[in-house]
């Protein structure tokens, strides 16, 4: 698989002066061209470079949806330093725990999450942190993003190789402390040419983000592959109020809308404007990060006769999509077919291969496979054996390829010797009129 560029900085740098005029980034009221965007990386970078980060330091990102979020991954890329987002829902003890793993230097977050940076012990974890959004105090240690912009600093770029680490994406920690995701410039941006090769995403296309970008799913997908096609992002900073992401879908135009479940079930029970089935540009919904319920897909499919929605999957330590539907032959309750360039099995125990439609455990190979968890070798050895990322997922595949996730396998429950997968319950239960989700366990 070739690739466009080998770093972020390149990326955007190539956009810059080729594509200056074109809008990169809607915020709002506010358009933010190539040109514009590369010029705030570039003297934020100046910034970071003058106060002492460097070649593969890590530099932490608390930020809401933001610009700044987008600047500050750029401009580290520029550096040759190493983005490590973080869950802004985290509390203080959580955050304290990734800040010391991941060993970042310097910190970029939001005011908003002022109260949760305050409550750890951010003076001696940091050099500095630089604050994104209103900043009532300002000294050497706490300098506003805005400050940090003004001063107008040139710095020498370090132009990375594709298997030189990017980012640094931590897990959600379910089954103990959360685990950094080493993920290379080749495993995200191999992302994003699968992505742009199944779901011919082109730089004609825009896409509207209102995910948390400190997610893998919305970071890859979302963000960097629109930016890496030479599109549009149309940022919303927040979910609420929910009438104002169809509103700006009108009126940016957006081509490409990228959601989770939860968003699917409310636009499905939604009242739209009469107008928005006449002039909306939608051409495709994508959902990602759990499967959608079946009256959800039979409501969105009345309400949006010719706009495609299509289920994913994939998971942190492969940048992260798997599998998507392709937009000409989806399937129902289908996580599609592996992406272009990629490989999924369904294997036993033993990691052999078995027969189609027989339920197993998922694994993968390929570009976007990460490579490794910070600190954590033995926790790599058992993840990834041969190439193959043991995904923790147990489905089957039918005789086209296309994947159908039967449940995670440490949820699964054994009865008298019987596997019973929680979701296949879940799914005749969420059925029942009066139900809005259900959930089953062992006991």
């Amino acid at each position: 698989m070739g690739y466009r560029f080998n770093n972020f900085y390149e990326l955007i740098l190539t956009h810059g002066i080729k594509r200056g005029r074109k809008v990169a980034l809607f915020v709002g009221k506010e358009k933010i061209r190539y040109r514009d965007l590369l010029e705030r990386v570039d003297r934020f970078a100046g910034f970071l470079q003058s106060r002492g980060v460097k070649e593969g330091d890590k530099v932490a990102l608390f930020l809401r949806n933001s610009p700044e979020f987008i600047i500050t991954l750029f401009a580290l890329s520029k550096l040759g330093a190493i983005a490590v987002p973080i869950n802004t829902f985290l509390k203080s003890e959580e955050l304290q725990y990734i800040l010391e793993d991941s060993g970042a230097i310097l910190l970029v977050a939001s005011t908003s999450y002022e109260k949760v940076v305050q409550d750890t012990e951010i003076d001696s974890l940091c050099s500095m942190v630089i604050w994104e959004g209103d900043l009532r105090v300002t000294s050497s240690f706490n300098v506003s993003f805005e400050e940090a912009l003004g001063e107008k600093l040139e710095a020498k770029a370090v132009m990375r190789k594709l298997d030189d680490t990017a980012v640094i994406i931590y897990t959600s920690g379910t089954t103990g402390k959360p685990k950094g995701a080493m993920l290379s410039y080749k495993n995200i941006f191999s992302n994003c040419e699968a992505g742009a090769e199944h779901l011919r995403i082109t730089g004609r296309d825009r896409v509207v983000v209102f995910l948390p970008m400190f997610h893998s799913f919305t970071l890859s997908i979302c963000v960097i592959l629109f930016l890496y096609v030479g599109g549009s992002i149309v940022l919303v900073k927040s979910i609420k109020p929910f009438n104002n992401i169809f509103k700006q879908v009108l009126l940016k135009r957006v081509t490409i809308f990228i959601g989770i479940p939860d968003v699917y079930n409310a636009l499905a029970k939604a009242k739209l404007p009469w107008y928005f089935m006449w002039f909306n540009n939608l051409r495709a919904f994508i959902s990602g990060a759990a499967a959608l319920q079946e009256h959800t897909l039979m409501a969105m499919e009345k309400k949006f006769k010719n706009v495609a929605l299509l289920e994913g999957y994939g998971l942190s330590e492969a940048a992260p999509a798997v599998c998507v539907n392709p937009l000409n032959k989806p399937k129902a309750r289908s996580v599609g077919p592996a992406l272009p360039g990629y490989t999924v099995k369904v294997v036993d125990e033993n990691l052999v291969e078995l027969p189609r439609g027989e339920v197993g455990d998922i694994i993968t190979r390929g570009d976007n496979i990460m490579q490794c968890y910070l600190n954590k070798p033995e926790a790599t050895a058992e993840t990834i054996i041969n190439g193959w990322l043991l995904t923790g997922d147990m489905g089957s595949m039918d005789e086209e390829g296309y994947l159908y996730i039967a449940d995670r396998k440490k949820d699964l429950i054994i009865s008298k010797g019987i596997n019973i997968y929680p979701k296949e319950l879940e799914e005749v239960i969420d059925r029942f009129e009066g139900i809005a989700a259900s959930a089953v366990v062992g006991i």
